[in-house]
């Protein structure tokens, strides 16, 4: 189910909302919960076709696993390692086979003489997020952090459908004392007018930016050996904002529902486009991802009393790890590896007390976030090297281009959006109930309903 369609809007959320501020409102927290969960697996069984089955028992099976690490925290190191690697192993092999099987395949088929044929696997939605968040789970049981987690508790932290299929990517400190702590309560309107409004913003930037890019931006790259100068700096700049205003904007969604629901979701963006260098641009760009892979990747890799060489190699490691995870194929491990190179060398400034002048560090920095889309959205090298030879080949810039009439229009709106305004956490912290939001609510909407009757997936929904 999408966020951005009149069922969702319409339907689905008013009457899960009522249930569960009812629930609240009689001081049955237990019912409000199963309401909650038993929304968020409707919500997760209206897109995931036969892997509902499987999800809800790779769910369940890691509560056990949790509960089997919490309880052996007085047993030896090692039995308590076997049973968290056979875990993480089992979430690994899941999250392997339904994403990189042919990926395997395909590496396979270059060194024998008869290809095996493809499985043709379709990836279930939310997949590389819930699995993330399961595997953090996991590794906190292990060190007896998850003690004393109710079922519901650990099953809404796994399930609440805001943050279910593109994130943010939650950790279960971050929500689960929020579960334990319902109590009897009215619905308030302090917390749900800012929420709706953020919600309205999110869907705005969905429907009314990402969509019409990532359409321009596709027809593109479906003939991205037939483009020019102009044409390759346009489709890879409507991509890299189509992916920031999507991916936003599905956070914005996410973190909006949860206000009205009364739980706080992490941050994930926070105006990333602004930034001077790439180590700023990853402390901003899909935050809670970052902090993961920081906390799980990169503490586990690096060791401060082996120096810089090891700092250096831990974001490399963190990284690569990235790029595997974002995608099966080859161009996203070299995006993986060209932003770690690139967060490195802004490492090795900042320690050699180094700068560029702001000017030129965004400069630098928005076209190398440019050159590396391309590389994320290609549909493999040739396509990504004849756009980026394009992107930095003057040879060409005279031709006749070929754009969507209202696409430079978008771009500039876009552009504008990114750099001058405020983003929409500054927004949702300068809120006041007033007209002026209200109306501003009512017409980000508005707007987005006359432009609901398509609505383009979310660019992360499987993923």
């Amino acid at each position: 189910m999408i966020f951005s369609t009149f069922t969702f809007i319409l339907l689905f959320l008013p009457i899960v909302f009522s249930l569960y501020s009812a629930s609240l409102y009689f001081g049955r927290i237990q019912l409000s919960k199963i309401v909650l969960i038993i929304a968020s697996l409707v919500f997760y069984a209206y897109g995931s076709g036969d892997f509902f089955i499987v999800f809800v028992i790779a769910v369940i099976l890691n509560y056990f696993f949790g509960i089997g690490l919490s309880k052996a925290i007085n047993k030896s190191k090692m039995q308590r390692l076997m049973l968290l690697w056979i875990a993480i192993s089992l979430n690994l092999a899941l999250l392997g086979y339904y994403k990189y099987t042919d990926f395997v395949l395909f590496n396979i088929n270059i060194f024998i003489e008869h290809p095996i044929e493809y499985q043709n696997i379709i990836l279930p939605i939310g997949i590389s997020f819930f699995t993330f968040q399961l595997i953090a789970f996991l590794v906190d049981s292990y060190k007896g952090e998850t003690k004393g987690y109710a079922p519901t508790d650990y099953l809404l932290f796994i399930t609440f459908f805001p943050q279910l299929i593109v994130g943010p990517i939650v950790h279960h400190k971050d929500v689960v004392p929020q579960y334990q702590g319902l109590k009897k309560s009215a619905p308030d309107l302090s917390r749900i007018s800012p929420g709706i409004f953020l919600f309205a913003i999110g869907c705005a930037k969905k429907l009314l930016i990402a969509d019409p890019l990532s359409e321009w931006a596709q027809k593109a790259f479906d003939v991205a050996g037939e483009l020019n100068s102009i044409e390759s700096w346009v489709a890879s700049l409507s991509y890299t904002l189509s992916y920031y205003f999507d991916l936003s904007g599905y956070a914005d969604m996410a973190i909006g529902l949860g206000m009205i629901f009364g739980i706080a979701l992490p941050i994930n963006f926070n105006s990333p486009y602004k930034a001077r260098n790439f180590a700023d641009y990853w402390r901003r760009w899909h935050m809670t991802l970052s902090k993961f892979l920081g906390d799980y990747i990169f503490r586990n890799v690096y060791d401060k009393t082996k120096g810089s060489l090891n700092f250096y190699f831990a974001l490399f490691v963190t990284f690569f790890v990235s790029g595997f995870w974002h995608g099966a194929g080859w161009t996203f491990v070299l995006w993986g590896i060209i932003n770690g190179a690139f967060v490195i060398m802004s490492h090795m400034m900042i320690r050699a007390n180094r700068s560029l002048a702001f000017p030129i560090a965004w400069t630098l920095t928005f076209i190398g976030v440019i050159s590396t889309r391309v590389l994320f959205v290609a549909n493999d090298f040739d396509d990504a090297a004849h756009v980026l030879l394009k992107m930095f080949s003057f040879s060409d810039f005279a031709n006749t281009i070929q754009l969507a009439t209202l696409q430079p229009l978008y771009l500039l709106v876009g552009m504008g959006l990114v750099l001058f305004f405020p983003n929409s956490n500054a927004m949702v912290k300068s809120f006041k109930p007033s007209y002026i939001y209200a109306i501003s609510t009512s017409l980000l909407l508005l707007a987005s309903f006359l432009n609901m009757s398509y609505v383009r997936g979310f660019l992360y929904f499987q993923f």
